[in-house]
């Protein structure tokens, strides 16, 4: 493997190793926040009991997502500098607010919430929980503009090779980052409805819901995941729409649309081989004319495909890489626009597929255990927990076809921006051998691997304890607990 391949891998691995970690921290905080706020409001101890539990699950994970974030700040410097000296003047601004929210307002706040019970007024100590979850979402924010930067660049003049920031608002404000933020944080309360389901469930069977602590908790996590995927839909027809104006050959992938078409069929499931350009051997199941409705809101319109896409890219951003001993391998060789079909093709429909089926399973869970019944077989608790995967699967699916369906760009041109904006993923990598990628992913893949050992652990050890095990005071066997 050359250090392209080594530190793409690398990237992707603790990418969405942490990103595992990202949405159930968003969508938890608020929710916990909302439970903390029941409580203050009614005085029910079960919402206490509710804020105590989750919120203890909330913490572990946290302090997960902040151990293994930090290792994506030192990817700009170990594997990809060339892309860190390209995009240093734009980057610096989103990243240093996000730090500043992260690292200050969030985690003082964090700090407060911890420590601050029976010490802060009940009302401060909510403001508290109210501001760290509100933080997460403000930092989810800007790391989503730094991000929607690479996929349609704003904002920006070319000064001597490099994008210059002309305009933080328009980073900000960037119509990729509107319609991004709220699809991320939709798929954020899907993951953390699926977890109060999946484990509300588990407890209803194991008949420990002496105080109503695990209905309320599966109802809440089913209704806000019903919602969830609503606004997931609404949002990602959006998202498509922006794709097939901004990023036309990742959507063509994505539906491993070879030949332009109109109006253009969406593919639903494909038999055959979608790794060849051609698509010659891929019979599809298909809608007609949904695809033309996805891209442009109507059932007539032209889609382009693969093979009249390829010309174009050519004639805009060139035949060949350059003449340059940094892209190893690649200097001067002819340019692939074709992203990888089967992660494209596949990576869009497993996203949608697992979303639907968690926002399905939490309806049957519901209806399932209606009026106080709950199933007494094997396969509900199974079933429940199993299902906490699905969202997080989907998430995950989302990510890599959103990254990679814009390969070969690691900063995507702009069809109507500055001329000249663009990066591809084989310059941005640093100038290291494959010897030290290799080194360091292995490095990084064991650790990571530890640390999802120890948070099965920890989830599994307070999720088994249910409430008792997180409440303040003395444990069965007499040692005092954790009073966060």
């Amino acid at each position: 493997m050359d250090v392209l391949e080594l530190a793409r891998w690398q990237f992707g691995i603790t990418t969405v190793y942490h990103f595992l970690m990202v949405p159930l921290t968003i969508g938890l905080s608020l929710l916990v926040a909302a439970m903390q706020t029941a409580w203050v409001r009614t005085g029910n101890e079960r919402y206490y009991k509710m804020t105590k539990f989750w919120g203890k699950l909330l913490l572990i994970n946290f302090a997960m997502g902040v151990v293994t974030g930090i290792v994506q700040e030192f990817q700009f410097g170990m594997a990809w500098s060339a892309y860190s000296r390209f995009v240093g003047d734009v980057f610096g601004a989103p990243l240093a607010m996000e730090g500043l929210v992260a690292f200050f307002v969030e985690s003082t706040f964090l700090g407060l919430w911890i420590f601050g019970w029976d010490k802060l007024p009940k009302k401060v100590h909510l403001a508290c929980a109210w501001a760290f979850s509100l933080a997460t979402m403000a930092s989810a924010y800007f790391i989503l503009a730094a991000n929607s930067w690479m996929q349609h660049p704003v904002g920006i003049v070319l000064d001597e090779g490099r994008p210059r920031l002309t305009s933080i608002w328009a980073v900000l404000t960037n119509n990729t980052t509107l319609a991004a933020f709220p699809h991320t944080i939709a798929g954020a309360f899907a993951v953390a409805a699926t977890f109060l389901v999946g484990i509300g469930a588990w407890h209803l069977w194991k008949k420990s819901d002496e105080t109503g602590v695990w209905r309320s908790s599966l109802k809440l996590g089913t209704w806000v995941g019903v919602v969830a995927f609503a606004v997931l839909a609404i949002s990602g027809d959006v998202q498509g729409k922006l794709m097939f104006q901004q990023q036309p050959m990742k959507m063509a992938a994505a539906e491993a649309l070879c030949h332009t078409e109109e109006p253009a069929a969406f593919s639903i499931f494909a038999i055959g081989d979608v790794t060849r350009p051609d698509c010659e051997n891929v019979k599809s199941i298909t809608v007609p004319a949904l695809l033309s409705f996805l891209a442009h809101n109507d059932f007539s319109s032209e889609v382009k495909g693969i093979q009249d896409l390829v010309p174009m890219y050519q004639e805009k951003y060139g035949t060949n890489y350059p003449v340059d001993e940094r892209l190893g391998e690649l200097s001067g060789k002819p340019i692939d626009y074709v992203p990888a079909l089967p992660v494209t093709y596949w990576g869009f429909r497993l996203m949608i597929g697992f979303g639907a089926i968690s926002a399905g399973l939490g309806l049957v869970m519901l209806w399932l255990t209606r009026g106080g019944r709950v199933p007494r077989g094997r396969w509900f608790p199974i079933t429940a927990l199993a299902g906490i995967a699905t969202p997080f699967l989907a998430n995950s699916f989302g990510w890599i076809f959103t990254e990679m369906g814009r390969q070969p760009f690691v900063v995507v041109p702009n069809p109507s921006g500055v001329d000249g904006v663009w990066m591809f993923t084989a310059q941005a990598v640093s100038a290291s051998t494959p010897g030290e990628i290799l080194t360091s992913l292995i490095a990084l893949t064991a650790v990571y691997g530890a640390l999802a050992c120890v948070e099965v652990y920890l989830i599994r050890k307070y999720v088994r304890g249910g409430v008792a095990g997180v409440m303040p005071g003395k444990t069965d066997d007499g040692a005092l607990a954790f009073a966060y």
